[in-house]
């Protein structure tokens, strides 16, 4: 038994070891609170680190033995084989079990196949790997509590195997193999590195012509749609992460990365050379490596649409928490100025308005965004932060990260206040004295290594002066929630702004926003900026229960709302109370209707109350069907009811939950019940 550092207990052992009953039930795991070494400048801290690998490895007599069988998930439904051809890797296999029922047999799917493996070095090395030795299974479990996400506690367990590869410079590569309840995840080890660096990544996925998929043409900000295809064909041929995939059998694949450290670039999918072929292709990475090199983990979520959207795995790879005390870090509703006036933040008493609407919906924050080093109209930065600390609200502040869109491009400020060490901590050592809460920094230089390292670098110097931190313009979510809990949003989406931008939201929103709970938001916070009732530069034709249901459908710590103080203001009591009153962590998430683009319906816990809220999709009248029986409401109880009206139907309820909701076209609807204590 190791203590991991997020103050966790796992562990691994052997499968041949454990009987079918201490499979699920001998292994104890502590929940303790989050504490780990002081921060030390460029400290990593490898996930490998944190967990225990096999110890039992097969002989090489048995190398052909152990590769002819399946790595199950503890629960049995997920399982990826690999088949070997003269010693190399072939093909590997992701397949899902669907339990069968007295009446109907349990059905095999094959998820996915993975045509090739590897890794290519700047030396020539890398190729021709050969098969070596393979380990033993073993289960791993762990458990880990997070501001952000579907639930407080995260309990997990995977079986793990690890492959031991030579390359054709006769150096070990490791491969090592996780399959979980909800999917599976692998990742390379390169040992024997002398300022080397890994130049290419050969894995790739294979989906087949006539799949149905859900993926977004891969853009430096990660804004776009995810439209729903079943051809590989474009005249782009890089996709982003998470790519969505749904085979014949209606099983679902979710494809994305996760645990990206500093010597790591993100990835994406390049189906160039054959459309149904898509390669794992890295961004920019010249750090040269001497010792080990570990890759992200590559992720396949795998099952029913309730698990992709319900799946932990991007956090649940990613490294435990470095922070040593996180007491401080505060989610909660925000005040939020740009969208209404497609400007930043230099007018003090446009400010002040959002500070007043803050304290009316006793939201705790107000974001005082780009611009704010132009501040003019009667004060200036510090007495922004002066105002909305007299009003009981904490301000966070705006940065440009001055790596992407730059001052010369005209991009807003201010710049260059964070780049440098130095300059990054004297900035956030003023915030932290003048009781700034956190910061939202932008426009960032995509996927490439650099930066990679400079995100990290933002959190751990955030961290240090008690500061939240949400990344707009930005690469997607890769588990960095877990590792740095100050991280409490990010954007990555084609978010509610985009009203500002053009006009080509406003016809495809409604079925772009029941898109997002099984694509962007499943991997990670995301600053959609929701719930807008006016109109910004370019009409919305969503109701206002559709924009009502947002806030809960979609997760964000930092819940960011878009809209105007005169619009917020004069809604209903109700609406106001629903507003002022509303969480933005959860102990427990369900998706409990919808398909991609049509509905989404998702039920979120915090205490004893529940959020259900779920969207219409479509540009018709739809009643969507909702599956209840998880939440355990028994027959009776008392919820509120927001619903489509003009523009408001609002009651209250005794009784059953309803089990089907009629929606307006592009509506939807919001039901807080109260769960009976028990």
């Amino acid at each position: 038994m190791k203590l991991n550092t997020d103050g966790l207990h796992m562990h691994a052992m052997p499968l041949d070891v454990l009987n079918s009953k201490t499979l699920y039930s001998c292994l104890a795991v502590s929940l303790l609170s989050c504490a780990t070494p002081a921060l030390a400048k460029n400290h990593v801290l490898p996930l490998q680190d944190a967990c225990i690998t096999a110890t039992a490895v097969a002989t090489a007599n048995n190398v052909a033995q152990a590769l002819d069988a399946a790595v199950a998930s503890p629960d049995g439904k997920v399982s990826w084989t690999m088949e070997v051809k003269n010693g190399s890797i072939a093909t590997c296999h992701v397949d899902y079990t669907t339990p069968g029922t007295k009446k109907t047999p349990a059905v095999v799917s094959r998820v996915i196949d993975i045509t090739a493996l590897g890794l290519e070095t700047r030396d020539h090395g890398g190729r021709t790997l050969k098969v070596v030795d393979v380990s033993k299974p073993t289960l791993v479990r762990d458990s880990y509590k997070l501001f952000t996400g579907k639930r407080s506690v995260y309990n997990i367990e995977a079986n793990e195997v690890t492959y031991l590869l030579k390359d054709n410079y006769d150096r070990t590569v490791k491969l090592q193999v996780r399959a979980y309840n909800d999917g599976v995840a692998f990742r390379y080890t390169l040992g024997g590195m002398v300022n080397n660096r890994v130049t290419e990544e050969k894995t790739t996925y294979r989906i087949p012509e006539g799949t149905k998929r859900w993926m977004m043409q891969w853009c430096e900000a990660y804004e776009d749609f995810f439209p729903l295809s079943t051809t590989g064909e474009s005249k782009k041929h890089r996709w982003a992460y998470p790519a969505l995939i749904e085979n014949a059998d209606g099983v679902m694949a979710l494809i994305t990365e996760a645990g990206i450290e500093r010597h790591n670039s993100a990835s994406a999918l390049d189906n160039a050379q054959n459309k149904e072929e898509y390669r794992v292709v890295m961004d920019e990475n010249m750090l040269n490596v001497t010792g080990e090199w570990t890759s992200p983990w590559r992720v396949i979520i795998t099952g029913t649409k309730e698990t992709i959207v319900e799946s932990s795995l991007v956090t649940d790879l990613s490294a435990p928490c470095r922070l040593n005390d996180i007491s401080w870090v505060k989610p909660g509703n925000v005040s939020w100025i740009y969208w209404a006036y497609n400007h930043g933040s230099n007018d003090y008493q446009i400010i002040k308005k959002y500070v007043d609407m803050a304290q009316e919906l006793h939201w705790p924050y107000v974001l005082i965004d780009a611009e704010w080093d132009e501040m003019g109209n009667g004060g200036n930065i510090e007495d922004a932060i002066k105002y909305a600390h007299s009003k009981g609200v904490k301000p966070l502040v705006w940065y440009n990260s001055s790596t992407g869109w730059l001052q010369k491009d005209g991009s807003p400020g201010p710049h260059w206040k964070l780049n440098a060490p130095e300059s990054r901590e004297k900035e956030f050592a003023w915030l932290e004295k003048m009781g700034v809460a956190g910061v939202k920094i932008d426009f960032f230089a995509g996927d490439k290594q650099e930066t990679m390292a400079y995100c990290i670098d933002l959190l751990e110097a955030a961290a240090k002066h008690h500061l939240m931190v949400n990344f707009h313009g930005a690469t997607i979510p890769r588990g960095w929630q877990r590792t740095y809990p100050n991280l409490m949003s990010v954007e990555g989406v084609y978010g509610a702004e985009w009203y500002n931008n053009k006009p080509v939201l406003t016809n495809k929103a409604a079925a772009h926003n029941a898109t997002l709970p099984f694509t962007r938001n499943v991997v990670g916070p995301m600053d959609y900026t929701p719930c807008t009732f006016s109109d910004s530069q370019h009409p919305h034709i969503t109701t206002h229960a559709h924009e009502l249901a947002l806030p809960v459908l979609f997760d964000s710590p930092l819940l960011h709302w878009a809209d105007k103080p005169e619009s917020y203001l004069v809604q209903p009591d109700e609406v106001k109370n629903f507003m002022s009153t509303l969480p933005t962590t959860w102990d427990e998430s369900h998706l409990i209707g919808g398909y991609p683009a049509v509905a989404a319906v998702m039920a979120r816990r915090n205490g004893d109350t529940w959020y259900i809220a779920g969207i219409n999709g479509k540009d018709e009248q739809q009643t969507i069907t909702l599956d209840t029986s998880k939440l355990k409401l028994g027959n009776k109880v008392s919820y509120t009811l927001f619903a489509d009206g003009e523009p408001w139907a609002i009651k209250t309820v005794e009784g059953k939950l309803p089990q089907t909701m009629t929606c307006k076209p592009r509506g939807g609807f919001v039901i807080v019940v109260k769960a009976a204590k028990k």
